[in-house]
């Protein structure tokens, strides 16, 4: 399971020289490709030609590497654009990926099972993506396909150590927002609740060890922050402090005036592994990528995703007659919700903030983070009630939620708005009874794709919810078309509110 030393696309001189000539627009087309021969025998080859005269680096890479195939390109795959319905449950072929298709001189990581991919340049299982992608699955029946990437993801659990940000070797020092929890909460509720109590408990034993092994994932020191008063919270990590291969040109340049590029590369693949790549919210100073210091800010989200996975262990082992354990695991879920309450919560303003450490101080940026203690329901009413307030007045356009105030240049900052935020706030409202503002927020949302899908026959990894005809930017690639948490989301939202 470990990367070969033969991954030349993933690292090396000839890795180098391609992603620093900047050869493709995109960092992540390079070491998504797979070589046509022999690994070895293509680096003696570039070795011996390199300092040739008219040497075309270009040239030599289409030559002896095969390119990642381009989503759009899967035109035997008909898509059904006759409704918005039957449009998305057409894209699920195209999005298939089966374990066979993982070769070995590829960094992708073979699975054991079929899976769904986001789409676009994403041509990898994605972790926290498959969550919202599970929402659309289960709407149009596809259980078994949810079944299948549960699988995957306690298999790359097992095998790595870690679920990845996604099944590609470069992705393995890192993960993503711990989703498997309610992944499994979801699949309880559409299949196991249905069978008899036998097969059930088998479900449960088989994957609360599996929650077991993540959890002690995040509780290593390097992603822990013990807090005055004792207080226990996490933030993100990752183990390489090296360029993002996937955006090898783009961390060099962002580093080449830090004093200190190994801690900067470290903070770039800390935001990288909060899925928010990137935000105001882990910049020093708004609107600059070198400032940033996702490693150094505990997340009110993340810690919010924690206290669901140790609320689930304990609802896991209540249903299976282990007493103790659960015991165990709800004294954990509450030591962590007072810390949530105590350190994120600002009573002021009304809303809930990630902390930095270095500052010992909350942030102040307002994003649709703080919508997570409503999502896994460990804000009070209260609560609830003064963060609708600012989520309707603050951050609600014409397209939907905005996922943060500041507008950045950083995908994830306004104007952008993400199916999976949407998702996120609209059940957060709903847990605490606040239908009518869910309902906005979603009709809202819907309205948008509705017109967006007719005029361009596509979905989108995110969209501008402020001006929704103009084409989304920010960040450091172009806007993806697929998309899987947009297909899950927006058909999830079409059952609850589309008539």
């Amino acid at each position: 399971m470990s990367a070969s030393s033969e991954l030349v696309q993933m690292e090396g001189p000839l890795f180098e020289a391609v992603q620093l000539a900047g050869v493709f627009p995109d960092s992540k087309t390079f070491v998504d490709s797979t070589p046509k021969r022999s690994p070895e025998s293509i680096l003696q080859l570039y070795e011996s030609l390199k300092d040739e005269p008219g040497f075309d680096l270009k040239a030599f890479v289409h030559e002896h590497f095969e390119l990642p195939r381009p989503f759009e390109a899967d035109s035997e795959l008909a898509l059904d654009s006759s409704s918005l319905e039957s449009y998305i449950e057409s894209l699920w072929p195209r999005l298939r990926r089966e374990p066979e298709d993982a070769d070995k001189h590829s960094t992708l990581i073979e699975l054991e099972h079929p899976y769904i991919v986001p789409g676009g340049r994403f041509g990898e299982i994605f972790y926290w993506d498959s969550y919202f992608t599970f929402l659309g699955l289960l709407e149009a029946g596809h259980v078994d396909m949810v079944e299948n990437m549960v699988a995957n993801f306690a298999y790359l659990q097992a095998e790595l150590g870690l679920i990845p940000n996604g099944n590609r070797h470069y992705f393995a020092t890192r993960s993503q927002p711990p989703y498997l929890a309610l992944m499994l909460r979801l699949l309880w509720d559409a299949k196991y609740t249905h069978l008899p109590k036998k097969v059930g408990l088998e479900f449960l034993e088989r994957y609360v060890d599996v929650l077991e092994a993540e959890r002690s994932f995040w509780l290593v020191p390097d992603r822990l922050t013990v807090l005055n008063g004792g207080h226990l919270l996490n933030h993100y990590w990752d183990t390489a402090a090296t360029p993002r291969q996937e955006a090898y040109r783009e961390d060099v340049e962002t580093a080449s005036n830090s004093p200190d590029p190994a801690a900067l590369y470290r903070h770039l693949r800390a935001g990288a592994e909060s899925g928010w790549d990137f935000s105001s919210r882990w910049l020093r100073e708004s609107g600059e990528l070198s400032s940033i210091r996702a490693a150094d800010i505990l997340p009110v989200d993340l810690n919010c995703l924690l206290y669901a996975l140790e609320e689930t262990l304990a609802d896991f082992y209540d249903k299976l007659g282990k007493a103790e354990d659960a015991a165990r695991f709800q004294v954990d879920a509450e030591r962590r919700k007072t810390a949530i309450q105590q350190i994120f919560w600002n009573e002021e303003v009304g809303f809930y903030f990630d902390f930095d450490t270095k500052m010992d101080a909350q942030t102040g940026v307002f994003s649709l983070a703080a919508v997570l203690p409503l999502f896994v329901q460990l804000a009070t009413p209260e609560q609830a009630a003064r963060v609708r307030e600012v989520l309707m007045e603050r951050f609600l356009e014409q397209g939907g939620l905005v996922c943060t105030l500041s507008d950045t240049g950083q995908q994830w900052d306004a104007p952008n708005g993400w199916a999976p935020l949407q998702w996120l706030a609209v059940q957060g409202l709903r847990n605490y009874g606040f239908e009518p503002e869910a309902k906005d927020i979603a009709t809202r949302w819907l309205e948008m794709i509705r017109a967006r899908f007719a005029r361009d026959k596509k979905l989108l990894e995110k969209y501008d919810v402020i001006n929704p005809e103009v084409e989304p930017g920010g960040g450091e690639y172009a806007v993806q078309e697929g998309f899987g948490w947009t297909n899950g989301v927006t058909l999830k939202l079409l059952r609850l509110y589309g008539s």
